[in-house]
């Protein structure tokens, strides 16, 4: 079905749509071969707080980005190349449901759909596209990710020394390596971790002394909890925040918040679904996943976050 919609009108109308919401603010994303698969609103746990992100999955990207007027425009555009995507399910909690990571070289984070049905289509979407791609490239995935930002919230003192207590003159800093929450004092070294940037990236003190001791290509994007072991006290969690420099302080014109939930539309082959609808786990190309998609269904959007720990300054 995806590849008969290659040359269709209906998928390049789609597509320049997506491009038309995005304005200035985006960069053109039509071009030979490409195809809108699916599209959507997602939470995404950002730094400070979860916040809904509409999401367009194509054959070989995906992308997203805020939503300033609901189904019409949008800004902040990322775009993530599938090929470096793996996926991880995240098993419910009472806070959070039906959310899974999302994981690339340079970026990685947790999003939520709003029921677990949405889940299973996402993922079996995304997952089908990655497997695509992998095949016809003939590549292998990709192994080493950046870590997944631990929130703001989740750290009302240093995750290292455990001893400095953030305010609004002790700021918050994230390990670029592991992902963790830290102050100045840890986190005064940087490290070149190549697939995130030419350039040396603020890394605390244990990532620092351990990545001094091995290869450079072994550096980068590591599990956040391996990186760092018990010093740094960072683990996978469900309120996992973002790896990037994600625009999430910004405010929103307007949310979805306060209209009826759509769900996601996807215009690929509907038989993607077939190996999951009767199974309560769904496993991604590069790694196992865990926790049941047979929780109750509950909309990650409209709960309350963990207790809030106050903004203490600008982040880095």
């Amino acid at each position: 079905m995806v590849d008969r919609l290659v040359n269709s009108e209906a998928n390049t109308r789609r597509i320049a749509s997506v491009e038309n919401c995005f304005g200035s603010s985006g960069v053109p994303l039509a071009m030979q071969g490409r195809v809108l698969v699916g599209e959507g609103v997602l939470t995404k746990m950002c730094r400070k707080r979860p916040k809904s992100r509409q999401f367009f999955l194509f054959n070989d990207i995906l992308v997203y980005g805020n939503i300033v007027i609901g189904k019409k425009k949008y800004n902040k555009q990322h775009i993530m190349p599938l090929e470096e995507v793996s996926l991880e399910s995240i098993a419910d909690n009472q806070t959070y449901r039906n959310g899974w990571y999302i994981r690339t070289t340079t970026k990685s984070f947790v999003v939520f759909a709003a029921t677990s049905t949405e889940k299973q289509e996402w993922m079996a979407h995304i997952n089908k596209c990655v497997e695509d791609l992998l095949r016809k490239s003939g590549k292998k995935p990709v192994e080493n990710h950046a870590a997944v930002w631990v929130p703001d919230t989740d750290a009302s003192v240093c995750m290292h020394c455990k001893k400095t207590q953030f305010t609004f003159i002790q700021r918050r800093h994230h390990c670029r390596n592991c992902g963790a929450v830290v102050c100045a004092g840890c986190s005064a070294k940087k490290f070149m971790l190549p697939q995130q940037s030419t350039k040396a990236l603020r890394v605390c003190d244990a990532c620092y002394e351990r990545l001094k001791h091995v290869p450079s290509s072994l550096g980068s994007g590591e599990d956040p909890a391996a990186a760092t072991g018990a010093a740094s006290g960072n683990k996978l969690n469900t309120t996992a925040g973002d790896s990037s420099n994600d625009e999430d302080s910004d405010e929103e014109t307007a949310s979805p918040g306060g209209e009826s939930h759509d769900e996601p539309r996807f215009y690929g082959d509907s038989s993607v679904l077939s190996a999951v609808e009767d199974s309560s786990t769904i496993t991604s190309p590069s790694s196992a996943t865990t926790g049941s998609l047979e929780a109750p269904q509950v909309t990650p959007s409209v709960q309350s976050p963990p207790a809030a720990v106050a903004t203490t300054g600008s982040h880095c």
